[in-house]
């Protein structure tokens, strides 16, 4: 199994999973990729899962013109100096 790593100055490294020697390393390598790849996969998950409920509220909000608050940019000012 072939990955890439960034690393933070930007470069990229590939490693072959399956060349290392020892196999106890090798098993670890495998656990730690696929940790992070299940990782990832949740990460886009609860991004999509939040984009869509904030949607949701947005479309919800929008049906109650009551719940609208207008705000004074004086008023805004004042509150955040308050904070």
């Amino acid at each position: 199994m072939i990955i890439s790593i960034k690393n933070e100055e930007g470069e990229v490294t590939n490693f072959d999973v399956s060349a290392i020697a020892d196999e106890q390393k090798k098993n670890d390598a495998t656990v730690m990729v696929n940790k992070v790849g299940n990782l990832s996969v949740i990460i886009e998950a609860l991004d999509f899962a939040s984009r869509t409920h904030r949607a949701n509220l947005e479309e919800l909000l929008k049906g109650c013109p009551e719940s609208q608050v207008e705000e004074d940019a004086e008023e805004s000012t004042e509150d955040s100096e308050e904070t």
